[in-house]
Formats: structure tokens, sequence, C-alpha cells
């Protein structure tokens, strides 16, 4: 983006309560183009959001009125189009993670490298200034339950951020495709998305593959190659089963992802990468975090925005509609006229539990389509045999989803151990047997944080 393509009318409020740091960016600032309005405290601050219409702030973490969280805040409340991003003192990434799950667009170390204050910029500057209303092209999150519409929801709000966003769910419950929504909506959208799964590349390999080599670096290095970091620049790089990652290449992705370089193998010197980092796995981060598997500082730097999967069997009034979208799919491929399901079929494929999730279901009708007969899918063309549970099932999960039920088993098993110790932690967590750090989680999880005082 050239001086000339960015609009003189366009401004950013800087601010920091050190005057050097506010001459710094409004200096660089101009040379891009745009006017800067500089406060040099929250109040003052607020007192400009309230007089003038910003595309951008820049917030320093500390000032003698408050800090950058609280404006974070109520920008976010009250001017939630303004992307907002802060500056905090360098290696404080618990400040970084913080704003980011405040709200802030992005984040700066200091002291401000103003390479990286420039691709900031531009990418806060090429956000609409309104979320769009139309849907993306190609492969859509479909249904209309709440547990779906939630989803689609959270992902048009995280694609407005440039934090690092965690995927949990079931195999086959569509977090790549959630991956995929969240930087096609992007300002990133254009740039490159690279997929990675991680559980299949070989350990000695994944520095390499990751960072890329020189040449010469190691037998058999008979070119210079770039890794996934390169090849995601100014895009997004989807790490698909993150928690297979050794606990050797985890320290040096923590690194990557922190100081936002990376270094070759073989190569002496960091190169900076501008990487949004999405994360996804099916299994239970948190757990592994327990059992000392997975590095709870890089859970808690890709962990910042969550989004849960929700299964099929929470969404089962969503598989009609979603069995004929994708039998329509499927016919359209094999140049076919897609057949009809019989209103039997469809309620057998609504009481199924699909273990697999939609990827089951792709898979079901895909075989229904090649066995059918007479234009129309019956109850044998799918070839399962409906999971209904039982009389005593129904009577004790009370109807609800699976994890619904685990959950109030487990808030209840946690309170009680919290009231029989007064309300002790520490001792809770020792009766349940678990960690201390795992009991903090799951009430974290649970939100049992007010409730135990």
């Amino acid at each position: 983006m050239t001086n000339a393509e960015v609009n003189n009318s366009m401004r950013v409020l800087v601010v920091d309560d050190e005057a050097d740091i506010r001459e710094l960016l409004d200096m660089t600032l101009a040379r891009m183009g745009l006017s800067c309005d500089c406060a040099a405290s929250v109040a003052e601050a607020r007192q400009y959001l309230l007089d003038n219409t910003y595309r951008l702030c820049l917030t320093d973490m500390r000032m003698p009125d408050g800090d950058g969280l609280e404006l974070v805040r109520h920008i976010e409340a009250a001017h939630p189009a303004l992307p907002v991003a802060v500056i905090t003192a360098h290696g404080s990434t618990e400040n970084a993670v913080a704003a980011l799950k405040a709200g802030a667009f992005d984040y700066l170390s200091k002291p401000v490298s103003l390479a990286q204050l420039r691709t900031l910029v531009k990418s806060a500057l090429a956000l609409p200034e309104t979320k769009t209303a139309g849907a993306p092209q190609g492969q859509e999150l479909l249904g209309s339950s709440l547990p779906m519409t939630q989803v689609r929801a959270l992902i048009g709000k995280v694609a407005r951020s440039e934090a690092p966003v965690y995927i949990s769910g079931e195999s086959g419950s569509g977090k790549e495709l959630a991956a995929r929504l969240i930087h096609r909506q992007s300002v990133r959208g254009d740039r490159p998305f690279v997929a990675v799964n991680c559980g299949a590349i070989p350990e000695n390999l994944m520095e390499s593959e990751f960072f890329g080599y020189r040449k010469g670096a190691f037998t058999g290095a008979e070119t210079e190659r770039e890794g996934f970091f390169q090849a995601a620049d100014n895009g997004t790089l989807f790490l698909d089963e993150v928690a297979d990652l050794p606990l050797a290449m985890q320290v040096k992705l923590l690194r990557a992802i922190q100081e936002k370089q990376v270094r070759r193998v073989g190569a002496t010197a960091e190169e900076p990468v501008n990487v949004r980092i999405i994360c996804a796995t099916h299994q239970n981060l948190r757990q592994l975090v327990d059992e000392n598997k997975f590095r709870p500082d890089l859970f808690f730097r890709i962990n910042v925005i969550e989004i849960r999967m929700p299964s099929l069997r929470e969404c089962s009034d969503d598989v009609p509609d979603l069995a004929r979208r994708i039998l329509d799919r499927l016919a359209a491929a094999s140049h076919l006229v897609a057949p009809a399901i019989t209103p039997r079929a469809l309620a057998t494929l609504r009481d199924y539990a699909f273990p697999g999730n939609v990827r089951e279901l792709e898979n079901i009708l895909e075989r229904a389509l090649a066995l059918h007969a007479n234009g129309t899918i019956d109850v044998a063309d799918l070839q399962l045999q409906p999971r209904k549970a039982s009389a005593s099932d129904t009577a004790e999960l009370g109807g609800r989803p699976l994890q619904d039920y685990l959950d109030e088993q487990e808030r209840k098993a946690i309170l009680d151990a919290l009231q029989k110790t007064r309300f002790n932690r520490t001792a809770a967590a020792r009766m349940l047997g678990v960690s201390f750090r795992s009991l903090r989680y799951r009430m974290e999880r649970l939100s049992l944080n007010d409730a135990a005082g």
C-alpha cells in the first residue's frame, strides 16, 4: 500500500504517556499519509473518541490514570468497528494475550519495530468499517440450530482480529472448515492459507518443514527451501492436530509466535514473518497440559480465543437439511440427479449418534448414492443401525446432550469437594485427585470461579 493509496482523511488515535513514543508513532504514520491525534492518558483518549471518528487506535498498556486494557474494553463496547492495537513491554506475553482476549486487533512489543508497525497499520486499515453481510463463497457451516448459529457469529467476530484462535471439537466436526472461514472473512482472505497436519510430519523433519532451510544445512539440502511459516507469510497458518507436536518443537513454535520471526535451519539470522496462527485438535489440550504432554505457555499463547465446534449430535435438527445439501453436492460432482430421501430415512439419520460427525454423514450419503434405486434413498440404502438411547440411558441423561450431563456431574463433584474443604482449592484438588492447575482450568470452563468465591 503506497501513500497515495491511503486516504488522507483516515485518522489514527495514538495513546501513550511517553512524549517521544507519541512523536515516533505520529511521524511514522504521517509518512504513510495518515493524520493522528495523540493522547497522553485514558481520559484524554476517551474524549477524543467522543469527538472524532478513527480507523485505528494504538495504545500503550500503562497510563497514569489507567491501563490499555481498560481502553480496549471501552472501545470494544462503545466503538466495536474500531480496531485497537496495544503496545506492550518486551517479553510481556501475559499482557499481550490479555489484550487480545479483551478484543484487541493485534499488539506490538517494545521497542517498537517500525516494519511491524507499518504491517499492522496496513492490516487494520484493510478491515471493512462494518461487517460484510454476504455469505462467503465456497463451503459454509450449514445449519440453523443454536450451537451452529453461535459458532458462525463467533467466526464473524474473530475474523476481524489478528488474535490466535484455538478450535476444539470432535473429529469430523468441521474444524478446518471453520479455520478457512475465519481466514476467508479476514483481511488476509486473499493471501495464502496453509494447512498443516502436525501428526503427519516425522519428528526429525519438523524444524526444516516449519521454518525452511539453507542450502547445505544438512545432507540432502541441495537447494534453499522455505517452510510453512514463509509460505503463509501475510496469510494464515492452520496447525491441525497441534497436540501431536513433540515438546521440543513446541518450544520453537512458541518462540516463532511470540517473536514473529523464524530462523531457517542452517541460517545465522532470523527473518520476520507476518502470520496468523489458528490451531485445532480433537484432543483435550487442558488435560494434556496437566499430564505434562503439552507446554502450558504454548497453550496459553494459542488459546487466546477458543471456538468449540459442536458435534452433529448437538445439532440433530440440522441433519435433514444437511443431508439434502450434501446429497445435492455429491450428485452434482458425479453428474447425477440428486435422489429424494424418504421421511423414514431422514428420521433414521436424525436419530443416529454420528461418532464421526459431518464427515461420517458425507460417507453414509456417498454410499447411499451408489446403492439407491428408483431415484429414492430409503433406510436400507443407509446401511446403518439407528443408535437410540435405552430407557434407562434416557432417564439418566434427562434427554440432554452427553457433554451437558458430564459437565453437570463434574460441577457437582467440584462444588462438593470445595464445600468439604471450606473452599480451599488446593485441598479440594487433592481430594479430587487432580492437580491445582487442572482444578483451576475445570472451574474456569464450568464458570465456577464466581460461585466458589
